[in-house]
C-alpha cells in the first residue's frame, strides 16, 4: 500500500518520505519491524518509541511516523498525535473493516463484560447473526475464543481484529469500551452505530487522576454514535446526556425512563422482571441472581431496541441466555449446605454492588473473601476495606493480583478503612488458604462471596502469573472433604 493512502485522515505535520513509497506492513513495536515497513514511534507510558527509530531504521524500516520531530537524516512523517495516527492508520492498512458490520460500544465501570456476552447471545438468537466480541475475558469470532490481555486491544491491532471478524462474515461487532481505550484513542477512526453506558465509580483513578476526567473519557464514546442507551439511575448520567449527540434510550429501575423495569423480584437462582417500554411490555427472567443483572438486562434490551429488535423477541432470548463465567457465577458444592458465588467484583461499588445483591436473597450468613489489586488506585483500598466488612457477617480480607507490591502493605492499606465495630473480619494473605477457611466456617444456607478474580486463573505476583481457578480450588477441597470422610 502507498504511503498517501496509508495517510488518509491523519493530520500530517510534515513529511521528508515520497508519498507514493510502498509499505508492507506497519509496527508500533520496534521488535517486530521488517524491511520496508513503516514504525509507529508511540510515546507510550513505560518506554517512548522515539528511542528505537535508529534500531528500527537499521532492520529496514522504510520510515517513521511520530509526532516529535526526529533530528538527523531519517525519513519521518510527523502528525498532531501518534496514537490517533495509529489508529487510523489501522483503519486505512485494514480497509476500514468496522464499516461493513453493525458496531456496538459499550462503557461504564461495572457490568460491561456481562451487557456485551448477553447482547451476543440475543443477537444470535434473534437475528441468527455471526458475532464478534471483544472485551475482558476474550476476544470472540462467532463462537471462537481468542485469549485477550486488556479490554480494548491497542488501535491497529484492534483493525486486525476487526477484519479477521469482517472476512469470518460477522455482521454484529459488540465491545467493551474501557476509558484508557477512548484516552489513548484505540478507537480512534471508529464511528459506532450504538453506544451504551451502564453506570460510574471510582476506579482507574491512578490513570484519570480525577473522576471528571474519568467520566469526561466515558462520555467522549458518545460523540462518536448515531444512537445510545444511558442507564439514567446513575449519577452521572447527565454528563453522559450531554455529551450524546444523538438519540438516546433511557433505562432505569426507579426513575421515569424510555425502558423500565417493574416488579423487580430477586432470589438466587436469579431475577424476575417485567421490561416496560412505549406501551409494550415483555416479562425477563434471567439465572443470574443480584439486582444488577437486572440494569445489565435492560441495558441488553434498550440496544436490541435500538437495533430494530422487539421488546418480546429480546426478552426471550434473554430468557435462554447462560450465565456469564465470573460474574455472580454459582460454584456446585454438592454435598455441603452452604452455597459460593465468584464475581469479578475489584472495585468498591462493584464489591458494594454483589454484597448487596446476595444480601437481598441470603437466609445465612455473609461470608466474603475479597482484596485489592497491586500497581492500582491504592484509594480504593481503605474504601473496600470498609465496605467488604460492613456488608458482610465475615469478612476475610487476602490477596488479589498484588503484582509488584508488597501483598501485606496491600492489606495494610485495606485495613485503614475498616473498625472494629464494622464486624467480623480476618486476614489471611494466602488467597487459597481464605478460599478454605471460608469453607471450614460455612454453615446451613451461608451464602460465600469470592470476590476480585471472576474469570481470572491467575494470580499476579511478583510480575508473574501463577495458576489459581477458585473453581479448581473449591472442587479440591471437596474432593478432600469426601475422601476424608470415607
Amino acid at each position: 500500500m502507498r504511503l498517501k493512502e496509508l495517510l488518509q485522515g491523519i493530520g500530517v505535520l510534515e513529511s521528508t518520505v515520497d508519498p507514493d513509497l510502498e509499505i508492507k506492513n506497519v509496527y508500533y513495536d520496534s521488535r517486530q519491524v521488517t524491511k520496508d515497513s513503516l514504525f509507529v514511534a508511540v510515546s507510550g507510558f513505560a518506554a517512548d518509541g522515539n528511542r528505537f527509530i535508529p534500531m528500527v531504521l537499521e532492520k529496514g524500516a522504510a520510515a517513521v511516523v511520530t509526532a516529535k520531530k526526529p533530528q538527523g537524516d531519517i525519513p519521518y512523517v510527523l502528525v498532531d498525535s501518534d496514537r490517533l495516527a495509529l489508529a487510523m492508520l489501522g483503519c486505512n492498512f485494514y480497509g476500514h473493516p468496522g464499516k461493513s458490520m453493525t458496531m456496538i460500544g459499550v462503557t461504564g465501570t461495572n457490568g460491561k463484560t456481562s451487557v456485551t456476552l448477553l447482547l451476543k447471545q440475543v443477537l444470535e438468537k434473534c437475528l441468527g447473526a455471526k458475532v464478534g466480541l471483544i472485551g475482558t475475558m476474550a476476544n470472540m469470532i462467532g463462537q471462537e475464543s481468542i485469549p485477550t490481555e486488556r479490554t480494548t486491544p491497542e488501535s491497529f491491532a484492534l483493525q486486525g481484529l476487526f477484519a479477521q471478524m469482517r472476512d469470518a462474515g460477522c455482521t454484529h461487532v459488540v465491545m467493551e469500551v474501557s476509558s484508557h481505550a477512548v484516552a489513548l484513542e484505540r478507537i480512534g477512526g471508529i464511528f459506532f452505530d450504538v453506544a451504551a453506558f451502564t453506570n460510574l465509580t471510582e476506579d482507574h483513578l491512578d490513570f484519570h487522576k480525577t473522576m471528571e476526567a474519568y467520566c469526561q473519557a466515558k462520555a467522549e464514546l458518545f460523540r462518536r454514535c448515531r444512537r445510545a442507551v444511558v442507564n439514567v439511575d446513575d449519577s452521572y448520567a447527565h454528563r453522559i446526556l450531554a455529551a450524546a449527540a444523538c438519540p438516546v434510550v433511557t433505562t432505569s429501575v426507579t426513575a421515569p425512563s424510555q425502558l423500565q423495569a417493574r416488579e423487580v423480584a430477586l432470589d438466587a437462582r436469579g431475577v424476575r422482571f417485567t421490561a416496560v417500554s412505549a406501551g409494550e411490555q415483555a416479562r425477563v427472567c434471567l439465572p443470574i441472581p443480584g439486582r444488577f443483572t437486572v440494569y445489565n438486562a435492560l441495558t441488553v434490551l434498550g440496544i436490541a431496541r435500538c437495533l430494530g429488535l422487539s421488546l418480546s423477541d429480546s426478552a426471550a432470548a434473554l430468557g435462554e441466555a447462560k450465565g456469564v463465567k465470573g460474574r455472580v457465577e454459582v460454584v456446585p458444592t454438592p454435598g455441603k449446605p452452604y452455597s459460593i458465588l465468584i464475581d469479578y467484583a475489584h472495585t468498591p461499588d462493584g464489591l458494594e454492588n454483589v454484597l448487596r445483591s446476595v444480601r437481598d436473597f441470603c437466609k445465612g450468613r455473609l461470608i466474603a473473601v475479597f482484596g485489592c489489586g497491586g500497581d492500582r488506585d491504592p484509594k480504593k483500598r481503605p474504601i473496600m476495606g470498609k465496605i467488604g466488612v460492613q456488608l458482610s457477617d465475615i469478612a476475610i480480607i487476602t490477596s488479589d493480583n498484588p503484582r509488584t507490591e508488597d501483598p501485606m502493605a496491600i492489606i495494610a492499606d485495606i485495613l485503614k478503612g475498616v473498625k472494629k465495630e464494622f464486624g467480623e473480619y480476618i486476614v489471611m494473605e494466602d488467597r487459597r488458604s481464605a478460599i478454605r477457611y471460608a469453607m471450614d466456617i460455612g454453615e446451613k444456607n451461608d451464602i460465600i462471596v469470592l470476590a476480585g478474580k471472576g474469570h481470572e486463573t491467575y494470580q499476579d505476583i511478583g510480575g508473574r502469573k501463577l495458576h489459581l481457578d477458585e473453581r479448581e480450588e473449591v472442587a479440591q477441597y471437596l474432593r478432600e472433604s469426601r475422601n476424608e470422610n470415607g
